[in-house]
């Protein structure tokens, strides 16, 4: 979700490393990803596009929108150079190689069905909505190749419940990526009841692949980072709300006492009020006894009044 995190998220992958070897410990032959296409190219899309890129994979990156598609391009591109111009800085014709040749290998296509096709890999990355998902998903099972592995980026909704309207459960699973895509090392490998250990162990391998961490999680609402991150920046505002403590006071006492690099209070800002509230309703529909996925008033008001945090200029505070 944040690169402030990034330092936060090492401590996980001891673990994840023991879990994702007793969950592929029976599989010896799997699918080795060449070709990918990308769903969507939003941030998410486009960065997961670009990293596939830069480390050899063929990719279709996918939009019904083309000028949200030359708006990934250029972004790419940017992101590209940025990249040479800081790891090609002594040797400025290696870095326009580097640049030349990832570009070259994605293409931008407003058809998911002829991408899917010739791809190993199908990563979905569009709108947060399970509707959307399924529709896409549902399409896609009907033409793309048998032996296509599915997978959704989602960071709060249900592989299992996507997954559902196809006729691949077992070569289906999430690949939760963390924004910004290029620079945010972890990838959440998440495994429903129906996926293959053969599917997890593609999975798991194309993430290292693209020079990430991956670890892998059953599917459980939030996976790990979410399911950790949402229910403590919620509690923070219920401290907030009761008048416990002041928002200031709340995000120093977690940056001197606990060592995190952000407040939870400054961390909702950042995130999005409107993003975790959708996440906190969703999991509250879901499971209504949970107390830790209530509604809190507070967050409501102010996104009903707009205060969405930075990218409105206020949330829990205000903005130049």
């Amino acid at each position: 979700m944040l690169r402030v995190l990034g330092r936060r998220l090492k401590v996980a992958s001891f673990g994840a490393r023991e879990l994702s070897v007793s969950a592929t410990s029976q599989d010896h032959h799997h699918q080795t990803v060449k070709s990918v296409t990308v769903v969507g190219s939003g941030l998410m899309g486009a960065g997961i596009a670009q990293v596939a890129a830069q480390t050899g994979h063929k990719v279709w990156l996918v939009d019904v929108d083309t000028k949200v598609l030359k708006k990934a391009e250029d972004g790419i591109r940017s992101s590209l150079q940025r990249i040479a111009k800081r790891q090609y800085a002594d040797d400025p014709k290696a870095g326009e190689k580097f640049i030349h040749e990832a570009s070259s290998r994605i293409s931008y296509s407003t058809d998911a069905i002829e991408s899917s096709k010739s791809s190993d890999l199908v990563i979905e990355a569009i709108i947060e909505k399970m509707g959307p998902k399924q529709e896409l998903f549902a399409r896609l099972d009907a033409s793309a190749p048998k032996s296509t592995i599915f997978a959704s980026n989602t960071s709060s909704l249900s592989i299992t419940e996507i997954a559902s309207v196809t006729q691949r459960k077992d070569r289906f699973g999430g690949l939760h990526f963390f924004n910004p895509v290029p620079i945010m090392k972890l990838v959440e490998v998440i495994r429903t009841a129906d996926t293959s250990d053969c599917t997890i162990t593609s999975l798991m391998d194309f993430s290292k692949a693209l020079q990430k961490q991956p670890i892998a999680c059953s599917d459980t609402p939030g996976f790990v980072v979410n399911r950790l991150l949402i229910p403590y920046m919620a509690e923070a505002v219920r401290l907030l709300e009761r008048g416990d403590a002041s928002a200031r006071d709340i995000d120093t006492a977690m940056k001197l006492g606990a060592g995190y690099p952000m407040g939870p209070i400054e961390l909702l800002d950042y995130v999005g009020l409107d993003t975790t509230k959708h996440i906190l309703d969703a999991w509250s529909k879901k499971t209504p006894s949970d107390p830790l996925f209530q509604p809190i008033e507070l967050l409501n008001k102010l996104v009903k009044e707009g205060k969405y945090g930075k990218k409105t200029k206020e949330g829990f505070y205000k903005y130049e």
